[in-house]
């Protein structure tokens, strides 16, 4: 192992989700790895010294659109590794659709890795997505380094990007099946619903019974059944689950044992259907966010282990694209402004998840270890980087998150790193603020620097997450 050159060090340092807090000075080897960890605070000489303060894993988001190459003026891979190292997260993984051309090819795959270099505070990486026509193309992704693929079955909302069949989606496995590939499932099945055009669009209602839970549920017994019929050869995901409706099956496949693994985002656990005013199309997201009684479901869920992780699944756009009343004057012609059924869906929330998290689930029964196992142990064994990232231990990546979980944080316009700053937290109160973010072994983002234009690390340290992880 490379010699040590840096330590990290603090009296409040949470290891893993089956740890304490406790003191510990953490040694850091030339390359960016965990060498030793000693059950001291040593703040003699160390780079960082948490204090008081809570050091624990870094943030893995796996579950984020960076939109580039293609439609970078909804968002960049400078922008988002910004917020995201802002907020503690330290890896985040892209999705394949929303930029141009989609990650649907290795050459694509290629070409939005070369479109990153030099632009990552945070270590980022991509999945590849499954499309009609595609299947050949996956096991060459997965070889290049694409951590696993994701699929629509119903339309995604960007003609690069079709569903998938039944029979498309049965070739792609077959070829997953080959490498152990992992298949990400965007479960919504086309059920008639629609918007009533009689009701009023700028009311969110409207739209919310235009995505009604039987879409989600209908899609989740096709994955469950295809789950079944490849298992254990391509474990399976449920992406952004909405409706506690689904539930039931999906306890019920998991009890039968099949390789099924469920995730759900801050919004569904933070923001109720009864939340959201008129004409806010900052709220709109696909499945929508639903009733107050379907969150607490979600959040036994994840209380009891049933939902496995947390992400934020930012999906940012323009804000005219939001057909939002900030830009009623740049509407095209015939929109209507706050038309929650005609404005684009997805919410900005990358680098303010962890204190959303914790305020909501801190009062819920929430722990600090269970924190640590929603959004990086189990993110980071999801997309496939277990033996690197998600713990504190000897050999790991050296990423940190330093933050004050009892801290009061006001979500405010200057601490909205993402390239457009309409999100539906904006002036949200809440508990969590995080202080220093380190990327192996690395200082990215330190809060306590007056300047705000000096916070982030004058280079990027983060690196591409290929086959060589």
């Amino acid at each position: 192992m490379s010699q040590e050159t840096v330590a990290f060090t603090g009296r409040r340092v949470l290891l893993d989700s089956a740890s304490e807090p406790g003191p510990a000075t953490i040694y850091v080897d030339g390359a960016g790895r965990v060498a030793r960890i000693e059950p001291e605070h040593r703040p003699a000489g160390a780079a960082l010294d948490a204090g008081d303060r809570l050091l624990m894993p870094g943030v893995v988001d796996a579950h984020v659109h960076i939109n580039q190459p293609g439609r970078t003026q909804w968002e960049g891979v400078v922008t988002a590794s910004h917020a995201a190292a802002a907020g503690g997260v330290t890896t985040i993984i892209d999705m394949p659709l929303n930029c141009i051309p989609s990650t649907v090819t290795v050459a694509a795959y290629e070409q939005k890795r070369a479109s990153f270099a030099d632009g990552m505070w945070v270590d980022v990486g991509t999945w590849g997505g499954v499309v009609p026509g595609n299947a050949g193309d996956l096991v060459p992704m997965l070889e290049a380094g694409a951590r696993g693929f994701k699929c629509f079955l119903c339309d995604s909302g960007v003609a690069e990007f079709p569903p998938v069949d039944e029979a498309q989606l049965r070739a792609a496995m077959a070829e997953l099946a080959t490498k152990g590939g992992r298949l990400l499932f965007h479960a919504e099945v086309d059920t008639g619903a629609a918007a009533d055009a009689a009701r009023d669009p700028t009311e969110y209602a409207t739209f919310l019974h235009s995505r009604p839970p039987a879409m989600e549920v209908a899609a989740i017994d096709l994955v469950v059944r295809m789950c079944r019929e490849f298992a254990p050869r391509v474990p399976c995901h449920i992406v952004h689950l909405s409706a506690a409706d689904a539930l039931p099956a999906i306890r019920a496949a998991k009890a039968e044992g099949l390789p099924l693994t469920v995730e759900t985002c801050f919004h569904y656990l933070t923001i109720s259907a009864e939340d959201v005013p008129p004409r806010s199309t900052e709220y709109k997201c696909c499945p929508p966010i639903r009733g107050d009684a379907n969150r607490d479901a979600l959040w036994a869920a994840v209380l009891d282990g049933t939902i496995d992780m947390v992400v934020s699944d930012h999906s940012p756009c323009t804000p005219d694209l939001k057909l939002h009343p900030c830009c009623a004057g740049a509407l095209r012609p015939g929109a209507t402004e706050g038309d929650f059924v005609s404005a684009w869906g997805g919410i900005a929330s990358v680098g303010i998840g962890l204190p959303l998290l914790w305020t909501e689930g801190a009062r819920r029964g929430l722990r600090l270890q269970d924190v640590v196992r929603l959004v990086s142990e189990a993110t980071a064994a999801h997309a496939g980087l277990a033996a690197r990232k998600g713990r504190i231990a000897v050999g790991l990546d050296a990423d940190f998150v330093v933050w004050a979980p009892d801290a009061e944080n006001r979500i405010t316009a200057d601490k909205l790193h993402f390239r457009n700053k309409l999100t539906p937290y904006r002036e949200r109160s809440c508990l969590g603020l995080v202080h220093q973010t380190v990327v192996r072994g690395a200082v990215v983002y330190d809060a306590s620097k007056p300047d705000p234009d000096d916070r982030f690390s004058a280079q990027s340290h983060g690196q591409w997450i290929g086959s060589e992880y």
